[in-house]
């Protein structure tokens, strides 16, 4: 095995902190230690103030939901549909790669997780929340693929591999969803209140994409379009916070601009692309895009925060 190929491997299968630098390393830390606040917080109720006590006191109403906001993270799994993945610049190249088998590797370095807020109207069954996951999508770089159109004018070969003419190409850092979402509870079971949602949001993906025949990668944070899932999950209600399982299925079209950049900080990265399509200027390597359709089963912890009872 070759020397690059080994490197690849590496970075694919997250082999350790050097191949992400200190950044990932902070990214993950942060993500572990939110769930760690979580799982004190519901396992502490005693920790907690006056005023949650005495809303939380009145039995039988005490895990019962009501008017409340909660703040939640999670770990999990997804599963990527196979699709096809295009470059189009300038009538020069015309690419497609049929049928990509995206795989995810959760929990390797970065990890897949999430966080979200919520706020549930008077009686528990209405509510809304800000959701952002962050997933992960790469292309199998060793596998043999159907390949169509042309590359800087010169026709593809029907079968090739993709690193035949890709040295990255993977949503890694990663696939990142930020989704507006309304919520239902149902009749509770015991403790256990199922929910389901809907909702709709951006995607702002970290794109690492580098064509060999391209002079610099393109590896930043980008705006690729709109996003859509649907959930369907369960609550199990502790005093002060609560433990949920949930399902997730999401729907992502991405039209990545090919930058040639390196980024890797979300503000300036939007910057730049914003004032890029205000001044019409199109990217030096044209356009990537594909469809991410995912299935993700995800567990975490939810903090509850209920407003103050006043005493009678």
């Amino acid at each position: 095995m070759t020397a690059h190929a080994i490197n690849h491997r590496r970075l694919a299968f997250g082999g350790g902190a050097k191949a992400f630098g200190t950044g990932r390393a902070l990214e993950i830390a942060a993500a572990v230690a939110a769930m760690a606040a979580l799982v004190l917080a519901a396992a502490l109720p005693e920790e907690r103030g006056e005023s949650a006590r005495l809303a939380l006191s009145s039995s039988p109403a005490s895990f019962a939901p009501g008017r409340e906001s909660t703040f939640g993270a999670y770990l999990g799994a997804p599963y990527h549909y196979p699709s096809d993945f295009h470059i189009n610049k300038d009538g020069s190249t015309d690419l497609t790669i049929k049928d990509v088998e995206w795989f995810t590797h959760p929990f390797n370095n970065p990890l897949y997780y999430g966080a979200r807020i919520q706020r549930w109207m008077a009686g528990g069954t209405f509510g809304t929340m800000i959701d952002f996951t962050h997933s992960k999508a790469y292309a199998p770089m060793k596998d043999v693929k159907t390949f169509q159109g042309t590359l800087d004018g010169k026709h593809l070969p029907d079968k090739a591999k993709v690193e035949d003419f890709f040295d990255k190409l993977e949503f890694s850092h990663g696939h990142n969803m930020l989704t507006l979402n309304g919520l239902m509870r149902f009749a509770r079971v015991g403790h256990i209140w199922p929910y389901a949602g809907l909702g709709a949001g951006i995607s702002l993906p970290h794109s690492e994409i580098h064509l060999l025949t391209d002079p610099a990668r393109t590896y930043e944070y980008q705006y690729t379009g709109l996003n859509a899932q649907a959930l369907l999950g369960v609550e199990f209600r502790l005093k002060t916070g609560s433990v949920f399982l949930e399902y997730k299925f999401t729907l992502a079209d991405y039209l990545s601009p090919i930058t040639h950049r390196d980024g890797n900080w979300l503000p300036i990265d939007m910057w730049r692309q914003f004032s890029r399509r205000w001044s019409g200027a199109e990217p030096p390597g044209g356009w990537a895009s594909t469809r991410l359709t995912s299935h993700q089963v995800i567990g975490g912890f939810y903090v509850r925060f209920v407003p103050e009872v006043t005493a009678q």
